[in-house]
């Protein structure tokens, strides 16, 4: 199915990056080292220039910490994504948030995509995508409220949850108005799991490409990696490649990722030998 990101329309043989860009302080990878606006509109540059068509901008950590308002929050993202859409017309802009109000602010500032970490927290926020035309994406939490960490939160099957919730909130969205190409499901590591079961919905990644949607995934540095390998944040990058390549071979469309180049390495090798993709250059053996 071809991928309609607002004004942006992908073929469903181009597995897409999508660069995390965030601004804020206290960031769990970056440290908020592109807190300041011109840090972070020097991340965007760097991965537009490594060849990320999406970045996904944010305003607050997903972690516990200090209250951030709407009017906080939109003070951290609005402008800055007007600025970026002035400067990169081409550029798929996503941004990570769950309020509705923000939402709205954002795409009328020239956001493509309302990446919702939080599962529809507010119910408001399908509305703002189909009113601007933009596209959502669809995650699962478990139902756990925004900015709080899973305790011992327990699964019949973790899968069975992942595909009715984030089926659920497509079909929400789709009643709502937001176009059937401009919706995709994530299956949200970490968030309402714990390792064991975001171990098992990488396994299982399969069975949410078989449901017809796109398949985002946020796996990047995750914490499922860094327990599941004994590893601090700073050492991350091979679970997370690893990940990403189950993903990749299960036909996941969207990767949400801090390393744009290794990932894109990585994904595009594991499309090929999966023959979704043609290898750059062929020669060996012929000439």
């Amino acid at each position: 199915m071809t991928l309609r990101l607002r004004r942006h329309s992908f073929a469903d043989d181009q597995p897409l990056m999508m660069a995390i860009v965030n601004r804020t302080p206290d960031s769990f990878f970056d440290k908020g080292a592109t807190w300041a606006e011109q840090a972070a509109f020097d991340r965007v540059r760097l991965v537009v220039e490594q060849g990320a068509e999406i970045v996904d901008i944010g305003g607050i950590k997903a972690a516990p910490g200090e209250e951030i308002g709407v009017a906080e929050e939109k003070a951290r993202v609005v402008d800055f994504v007007a600025r970026v859409r002035s400067e990169f017309p081409g550029l798929v802009i996503s941004v990570d948030t769950w309020r509705a109000e923000v939402g709205d602010a954002v795409c009328e500032a020239g956001a493509d995509v309302l990446n919702d970490a939080w599962g529809g927290a507010d119910p408001e926020l399908v509305d703002v995508a189909a009113a601007h035309g933009a596209a959502i994406v669809c995650t699962h939490t478990g139902g756990v409220t925004p900015r709080t960490r899973p305790f011992r939160i327990e699964y019949d099957d973790v899968m069975a949850a992942v595909l009715a919730d984030t089926q659920a909130y497509a079909s929400r969205a789709l009643e709502a108005g937001v176009a059937r190409e401009s919706i995709v499901i994530d299956p949200a590591h970490d968030f309402g799991k714990n390792t064991f079961h975001s171990l098992e919905v990488t396994r299982r990644i399969s069975e949410m490409v078989d449901t017809g949607w796109p398949v985002l995934v946020s796996l990047s540095n995750k914490d499922f990696v860094g327990e599941t390998l004994d590893v601090p944040v700073g050492e991350r990058l091979l679970g997370t490649l690893a990940a990403t390549s189950v993903c990749a071979l299960a036909g996941a469309r969207i990767y949400r990722v801090h390393q744009v180049l290794e990932t894109r390495q990585t994904v595009d090798m594991v499309w090929s030998i999966a023959g979704r993709r043609r290898p750059a250059q062929a020669i060996r053996g012929i000439q």
